[in-house]
Formats: structure tokens, sequence, C-alpha cells
């Protein structure tokens, strides 16, 4: 977990690090003090697992849900929250039947969609009609922008994304499709979600802010550690800004990426990526014994 913001000493595995704010230091000492009614909210692409140029091939990182399995029976909560369908970020993170994580929640969606290991099913609104028409019309408009090879289309079943990552230049075209994809999303009442060369239309009114603040408030929680890596993940770092304003102590977690400098400059704590979220999940669980 090598970083400017990681005082880790990696040669004791009990040891954790001293996050750079004030605010940070507080939020860690609070989960620490009493775990029992923390909630641990962690992103997944990026964050539990590496990012990939095809996201049908990522998996949760090897060490991933052994570090969940031992820290989760600790703590009050332990929640994924993704703007996946639930159930790819089950699947994709091999959290089901795991002993251990018998009370895992994953927010898929951003929200939208729930999965509890207890049940090990999936609750979720009717779709927005609007990703039906965008996913119609979304083919003809990457033409006529002239996305050129290398840009695809990835179904999400209540959203679906734009990825320029394979293009032979990822960030402009990432740049030249911003415009034509919010006037898209607007006429059919979707937003576009920027991500690490990826924009995503999808419903309004769910962001991972929404989903954190609703499942902190329903557990009753007195402390919170969020986790994750895009831009997609500032409405939950503004998220816990807000619990911590009005007396929740937080703790926020940059997976560390050179190419979201915003959410590393907001973190309390920098890790390298997943190998890093994973290493302080597994010290976290150590130090509560």
């Amino acid at each position: 977990m090598g970083s400017h913001k990681d005082s880790t000493d990696s040669t004791d595995p009990f040891l954790l690090p001293t996050p750079s704010t004030r605010q940070g230091r507080d939020g860690l000492a609070a989960l620490v003090a009493r775990p029992g009614r923390a909630v641990i909210a962690l992103d997944f692409d990026g964050t539990l697992a590496p990012i990939v140029a095809d996201p049908e091939q990522a998996r949760a990182h090897p060490d991933a849900v052994p570090a969940l399995a031992l820290l989760a029976p600790k703590v009050a909560s332990v929640a994924v929250v993704t703007g996946r369908p639930a159930e790819v970020a089950v699947r994709h993170g091999g959290f089901a039947g795991v002993p251990g994580l018998e009370h895992l929640v994953v927010l898929g969606h951003y929200g939208a969609e729930r999965w509890d290991a207890v049940s090990g099913t999936v609750t979720a609104p009717p779709p927005h009609p609007g990703v039906a028409a965008v996913r119609a019309e979304l083919p003809g408009l990457l033409d006529a922008a002239g996305a050129g090879q290398g840009t695809w289309i990835e179904e999400k079943g209540r959203a679906v994304a734009v990825h320029t990552r394979r293009a032979a230049d990822p960030q402009a075209t990432f740049e030249a499709l911003r415009t034509p994809l919010g006037g898209l999303a607007a006429r059919h009442g979707l937003i576009v979600e920027p991500g690490r060369l990826v924009l995503e239309l999808r419903p309004p009114g769910m962001d991972k802010g929404v989903a954190l603040l609703d499942h902190v408030r329903e557990t009753g929680a007195a402390s919170v550690l969020y986790a994750g890596d895009d831009l997609g993940d500032l409405p939950a770092f503004t998220a816990v800004d807000k619990l911590r304003s009005d007396g929740t102590p937080g703790l926020l977690v940059c997976s560390g990426s050179d190419e979201v400098s915003e959410l590393r400059e907001r973190a309390d704590l920098v890790v390298d990526g997943p190998a890093g979220v994973v290493e302080l999940l597994t010290r976290l669980a150590a130090q509560l014994g």
C-alpha cells in the first residue's frame, strides 16, 4: 500500500496505515473502537477487482474474498457498491456461498438493485424505458460521431456503457463522445456517468452516494469506510463527507489510479490498487482480533 498517504509498516501484518487527514484518522479510530457498528463499503472494478480491457473478464483479486470473509463477521455490514448489475458483481466477485460472508450486501446499478447473501436473490424496481431507447439509437450515434474502431458498447441491463479504452486514442475519443452521448441521454430521461475511459448512460436519481447513505442509515452505523477508484465513486465520497459533518466518523480510501486524480486528492488514504485494498482489509481484520 505504498503511497504518499500511506505510512503502513509492511513488515507488521497487524499495523494499520495512518490516514493523512484528521477526519480520516478519526474515522479509522472509530471503526477500530466499535467495529460492530461499522459499515465497510467498497466499489468493485478497480477497487476489489483489477481494471481490465474487457469488463467481462474482470474478477476480484484472489485474496479479496478471503479478506472480506475474515473482516465481515467483525463489523456491522460489508457492502459492495457498484455500477454493475448486482448478479454480475456477485458472479465476478465469487461472493455467493462463502462462509463469513453470510450478511454481505451487493448494491448494484448504483443502488437500484440489491443482492443479499442471506437470500441469494436480487430485488429491483422495473427498468427505465429510456435505456431501451438509448440502446437502439447508440450504434448509429457512434457511427455518426466517427467513434472508430476500438470503441464498444457494454450492455448492463439497467444501463448501457460506451468504452474507449481500446480506441487508438482512448482519451480523445472519450472527450469527443461526452457531448453527443449527453444529448442522447437527455432526450430519453437518462444521465451520463463518466468513468475511467467509459461513459455510462443510466437513469437519474441513484448514485453511489445515495446508495451508501441509505445503507448506513438502514444499519444504524456509527462509522463508515468507503473505498473506490473512479469518478463514479465521488458521490460516495461526498456522502461520507456529509456523514462526517453530521457526526458519523468516516474514512475515505482511494484505490490508487493516476487516471482519477480528483479521487486521490479527496481521499484520506491512498493504497496501491486492489492489492492495496486487500492488504488494508486483511490488516483491519487482524487488528480487530
